[in-house]
């Protein structure tokens, strides 16, 4: 285990979307560093957000359009134009006459800016950074101007010379489409520089920032695309089974997500340089991992693509002892967490112990059985992260406005029957619990209702679109949860 997680500490859950905004999203301005202010202000060591990548057109972190690249709709653009990149005067055909910005207008005339006023210090550290990342920015870069051609169509249904990446068709596409190619680029040198330059804030403030790596890729993506050898594919590309989980808790029917198995023999042939690439990526951004769907690394839920549901699927092994080996012996010991929800077997256990990795607590899961749940405080070890819930689940008092009288009768006993309001007793519970690493949801942290809440498993309408205002975050809020945090001796 690495010595980051070996210290009590208490974090807070919001991601980077839900910052507050004026417009439809949060994004890497102000706003995030004022937010880092109120974690310091508050005691608070960790700020956990889901994957920073570039999502699809249901908004989900968790399907993007590759493992590497940053989310270009949470730039700044205040800070393009405090840099002298762009003026807000600028604008294309169609953002003339429109309320709210075109933000990818917007960044595009920014890269024209940075053109014509950049220093020789920003035209290095733009080349130097084009030239670290050309091991995943190249293909990214011509896979998104090539997708806009081919008007959002997923890779699998352009011409054949582009979708079998013939070597002459991308020569080609390559010079046809250099100028777009340049700044995809710099879109994605913007973005790193301006996560980084909030990291590096956030640390010098005292708080780490925790990420979140989800276990399998979209189909439609350029990691796909280009390194179809290390997925389970046929030889037009296609997929014959495709990535979920059994029924469970979330879901009656499991979730079917589609994404396409590893092909793990190939991976380890290659020592898995595709996976330790992805890790070292995400270990830039961030000073703390979360695998999800750890689980999937001792085996996963293969089910055949014809199946409208992931009911009917199988477990197949996975190789997740040597792929773990191989991360530590080139990246080192990494401080990572297992998101070891759901199904998990002894050999998942296993797998999760053997490298002393903190595996996952949820409050909501505690009380609807007996004595021996797993989920409950008096079980927990030192070495685990604790929630009162996670972005997939209900809001914390959503959730208890949800359950019955039993289970609600059952949490106030197992508490101590508590005069404070039953959410608040359970964020409490959180921090006080043994666990090094207490992560409390900011809408938790709010005292806000289901309306607030940032997911449901299953569904695709309607999520990821949560941010909170300032206003909703009291003094008397503030104030009681800066001082739990310092009760229970979590810095």
């Amino acid at each position: 285990m690495n010595d980051i997680l070996n210290k009590r500490r208490a974090g807070v859950l919001l991601h980077i979307t839900s910052l507050p905004s004026s417009g439809s999203q949060g994004n890497l301005g102000q706003e995030a560093y004022h937010f880092v202010n109120f974690l310091h202000d508050s005691g608070v060591s960790v700020w956990q957000t889901l994957p920073l990548g570039m999502p699809h057109a249901d908004g989900s972190p968790y399907q993007c359009l590759s493992a590497h690249a940053g989310n270009p709709n949470l730039i700044d653009i205040d800070g393009l134009v405090n840099l002298g990149w762009l003026q807000l005067s600028e604008h294309c055909e169609s953002c003339q006459g429109s309320p709210a910005f075109n933000k990818n207008c917007l960044v595009e005339k920014s890269y024209q800016g940075f053109l014509k006023r950049a220093g020789r210090q920003d035209w290095d550290d733009f080349a130097r950074f084009c030239q670290e990342k050309a091991f995943w920015l190249d293909d990214f870069s011509l896979f998104m101007v090539l997708r806009y051609e081919f008007n959002q169509q997923c890779w699998n249904q352009w011409p054949e010379p582009l979708k079998e990446r013939d070597p002459k068709a991308l020569k080609e596409a390559r010079h046809r489409l250099m100028t777009g190619i340049e700044s995809i680029k710099f879109e994605q040198y913007v973005f790193f520089r301006q996560w980084m330059a909030l990291k590096a804030y956030a640390n010098a403030q005292g708080v780490l920032l925790f990420g979140d790596i989800p276990i399998f890729v979209s189909y439609d993506s350029s990691d796909v695309w280009a390194n179809r050898d290390i997925f389970k594919l046929d030889e037009s590309g296609e997929m014959s089974v495709v990535a979920g989980v059994p029924p469970d808790y979330f879901s009656a029917t499991g979730q079917r997500w589609g994404n396409p198995h590893y092909d793990w023999k190939h991976l380890k042939k290659t020592g898995f340089n595709w996976w330790i690439e992805r890790m070292d990526t995400q270990l830039e951004q961030f000073d703390i991992l979360r695998i999800d769907h750890f689980r999937g690394l001792e085996a996963a839920w293969e089910i055949p693509a014809d199946e409208p549901t992931a009911q009917n699927g199988r477990w197949v092994k996975a190789p997740g002892k040597a792929l773990l080996n191989a991360i530590k012996a080139q990246l080192g010991p990494i401080p990572l967490v297992a998101e070891d929800l759901g199904i998990i077997t002894e050999e998942v256990e296993m797998l999760r112990d053997e490298f002393g990795l903190p595996g996952m607590k949820i409050l909501q899961f505690a009380f609807g059985s007996g004595p021996d749940n797993p989920y409950l405080p008096d079980h927990y070890e030192r070495n685990c992260v604790v929630y009162t819930g996670t972005h997939d689940n209900d809001t914390t008092l959503g959730w208890l406005q949800s359950i019955d009288d039993n289970e609600r009768n059952h949490i106030y006993n197992y508490l101590g029957n508590p005069a404070i309001p039953l959410h608040c007793a359970l964020v409490q519970a959180a921090l006080a619990s043994v666990a090094n690493l207490a992560i409390i949801p900011m809408q938790d942290i709010l005292e806000l209702g289901s309306e607030h809440r940032m997911n449901t498993p299953g569904t695709t309408a309607g999520n990821w679109k949560w941010h909170f205002q300032w206003d909703q975050l009291s003094h008397d809020r503030a104030s009681r949860f800066s001082y739990l945090v310092g009760l229970f001796n979590r810095k």
